[in-house]
C-alpha cells in the first residue's frame, strides 16, 4: 500500500487557487459585459439639469452626456425614470443599473458607498427665501424659521455643517416633494426658507419671481455619476477617459452653453428690444407672414408673433438642441410637413404654419376660441399628450378643463412629482407652456397696435377658427412670471394625430 505525500495538500491547494485565478481572469468586466449585451443601463430622476422627456425626445444636461457616452462605447442607451435619488441609490446598491444620474455632487455622504465621475459641472447648496417674508441673506437672519430641503439631496451635509455653526438653526428634509415642488411653496409662502441646488435655481428662477436668494451653504462641488461599488472599474475608467475626451475637445463646454449659457440673457421679455425689431428686422419677412398666413387662414401678426417667440425673426437660429431656422423647426417636424430647407425663411414660415394648423386641429372643436388657440399654442410648445395631462388634472380639481384661465393654472404641476406621478404622459417643464403663451399674446398686442389693420382681401382669408385676438382675446393680466421670456430651446415635434 502506498504512503501518501506530504506534498499532496499542498498541491492540491495550489491547483485550487490557479484554478480561481484563470476563472478570475476569464470572467469579462464590467465594460465587456456592458458591450456584449450592446446596452447602457441608466437611472435617472426627472429633472431640468438631469433628464425628462420633452416634445423632441428625451433631454437634460446628464442625459445627453449619457447618450454620448452610450455612442461613445457603441451601444444603446436605456434609461430608467426614478422617483427620487433614493430610488437611484437603492438600485445602484442593488446592481440593477450601470449609472445613476442623480444630480449629486460627488462629495456627498449619500456617495460614499459608491463609485463616482465628476462630470465637470459645478453645484452649489443654495438657500432661497419669499422676497415678501424678512431677509434672509446671511445665517443670522434665518433666526427660528425651518429651513427645508430634499432628502437625499447635496444638501444635507451642508446643512448639518450650517447647524453645527449655528445651532439655534432648524431644518426639515423631505422625501416625497422634489425641487420644483421646494420652489412653488416659496414661491406662495408655505415655506419660508429652503436650500436647492444653484443650478435647478438659475433654469427655473424665471417661473418663480417671488423666490429670491439668499446665499451658499458652501462652495461649488461638481456633480457625479454614481456607479455601484461592487462593478470593477473598468466602466469608470472609461467615463472618465469620455469625459477627458469631451473636456478636450471643447464639446463639453458647448454642451453646457446650450444649457446654462442662456440663462442670465433670458430671463425677461425685452419690450424695448421688440420694438426695435418690428421697425428694423419684420419688414424683411412681412410679406412672407401675411401671405402664409392667409393661406392658412390664420392672423399673420399670431403668426409672426409665434416666429420672434422662437428666433427673434432670426433665419439662421439653432436651438440647443439643434433645431433651427425662423421658425425652429425640427429636422423631423421639417419632414413631416414637407419642408426641405429649414433656413430659408419663407419655407420655415410655411412649416410653422402648417403645423401649428395640425396642432390647432387637435384642439376639441368645443372649446370656444380665443381659448382654443391659447391651447394650441400650449400644446405647439409641450405636446398635446401633456396639455390633455393638465386638463385632466383640472377637470379631476372640479375646474373648467376647456378654459385657458383654469387649465394654466395646472400646467406647472408638472414638473412636481407629486403630480406628474399621476398623469399619463409623465414629467414636463409646464411652466413653460404659460409663459410662451402669455409671451406670444402680449407680441401679439403689441403687432395689433404698431400694425395697420389687415386688409379686405386678408379678412376675408381669416378663417372663424383664428380670430382677430386684439378684438375677441379677453385682456390680458399678465403677472410677473408671465412677464418673463422663456429659454429658446423649444421647437417643433410632429403631433401624435
Amino acid at each position: 500500500m502506498l504512503k501518501s505525500s506530504g506534498r499532496r495538500p499542498l498541491y492540491a491547494a495550489l491547483v485550487v487557487s490557479l484554478a480561481s485565478a484563470l476563472t478570475a481572469c476569464s470572467r469579462p468586466s464590467t465594460l465587456e459585459e456592458l458591450r456584449q449585451e450592446g446596452v447602457l443601463h441608466v437611472i435617472a430622476r426627472p429633472s431640468p439639469s438631469v433628464y425628462y422627456e420633452g416634445r423632441e425626445g428625451p433631454t437634460g444636461f446628464e442625459y445627453e452626456l449619457a447618450k454620448r457616452f452610450a455612442n461613445e462605447l457603441g451601444v444603446e442607451l436605456r434609461v430608467r425614470e426614478a422617483e427620487g435619488n433614493g430610488q437611484i441609490l437603492s438600485v445602484l446598491e442593488k446592481g440593477y443599473a450601470h449609472i445613476g444620474l442623480a444630480g449629486l455632487a460627488g462629495t456627498v455622504q449619500a456617495t460614499d458607498e459608491f463609485k463616482t465621475v465628476p462630470t465637470s459641472l459645478k453645484v452649489q447648496s443654495t438657500l432661497i427665501y419669499n422676497r415678501d417674508a424678512e431677509s434672509a441673506s446671511s445665517p443670522d437672519d434665518v433666526g427660528e424659521r425651518v429651513i427645508h430641503a430634499v432628502a437625499n439631496s447635496n444638501h444635507i451635509e451642508p446643512l448639518s455643517e450650517l447647524v453645527k455653526a449655528h445651532p439655534g438653526l432648524r431644518w426639515k428634509s423631505h422625501e416625497d416633494i422634489d425641487t420644483a415642488g421646494i420652489l412653488e411653496r416659496v414661491e406662495n409662502g408655505e415655506f419660508e426658507v429652503a436650500v436647492v441646488d444653484s443650478t435647478e435655481l438659475a433654469l427655473n428662477q424665471v417661473f418663480f419671481p417671488h423666490v429670491k436668494k439668499g446665499f451658499d451653504l458652501n462652495e461649488p462641488q461638481p456633480i457625479a455619476w454614481l456607479f455601484p461599488a461592487q462593478q470593477d472599474d473598468s466602466l469608470v475608467q472609461a467615463a472618465q477617459k469620455f469625459f477627458n475626451k469631451m473636456q478636450a475637445n471643447g464639446s463639453l463646454a458647448q454642451l453646457k452653453e446650450r444649457f446654462y449659457g442662456h440663462l442670465d440673457r433670458l430671463n425677461y421679455v425685452g419690450a424695448r428690444t421688440f420694438v426695435y425689431h418690428v421697425r428694423n428686422r419684420l419688414p424683411t419677412y412681412e410679406l412672407s407672414f401675411q401671405e402664409t398666413a392667409a393661406e392658412y387662414k390664420m392672423d399673420w401678426r399670431l403668426l409672426a408673433a409665434i416666429g420672434y417667440q422662437e428666433s427673434h425673426w432670426r433665419p439662421n437660429a439653432v436651438s440647443p438642441t439643434g433645431v433651427r431656422g425662423m421658425m425652429m423647426l425640427t429636422r423631423n417636424t421639417a419632414q413631416y410637413v414637407g419642408i426641405d430647407n429649414r433656413l430659408d425663411p419663407e419655407k420655415s414660415i410655411d412649416g410653422g404654419a402648417k403645423y401649428f394648423q395640425m396642432v390647432h386641429d387637435q384642439i376639441p372643436d368645443d372649446i370656444p376660441e380665443p381659448d382654443r388657440t391659447w391651447f394650441a399654442l400650449a400644446s405647439y410648445n409641450v405636446g398635446y399628450g401633456h396639455l390633455e395631462d393638465a386638463r385632466r388634472l383640472t377637470e379631476d380639481a372640479g375646474k373648467n378643463p376647456d378654459r385657458w384661465i383654469d387649465v394654466k393654472e395646472f400646467l406647472p404641476l408638472l414638473a412636481q412629482k407629486e403630480w406628474y406621478t399621476k398623469t399619463r404622459y409623465g414629467y414636463a417643464r409646464g411652466h413653460e407652456p404659460v409663459v410662451y403663451v402669455q409671451n406670444i399674446r402680449r407680441y401679439y398686442d403689441v403687432l395689433a397696435w404698431m400694425k395697420q389693420p389687415m386688409s379686405a382681401n386678408e379678412q376675408l382669408a381669416q378663417s372663424p377658427e383664428f380670430p382677430n385676438l386684439d378684438r375677441d382675446a379677453d385682456p390680458i393680466e399678465a403677472t410677473p412670471a408671465e412677464a418673463q421670456d422663456v429659454p429658446k430651446s423649444l421647437s417643433f415635434a410632429p403631433p401624435t394625430l
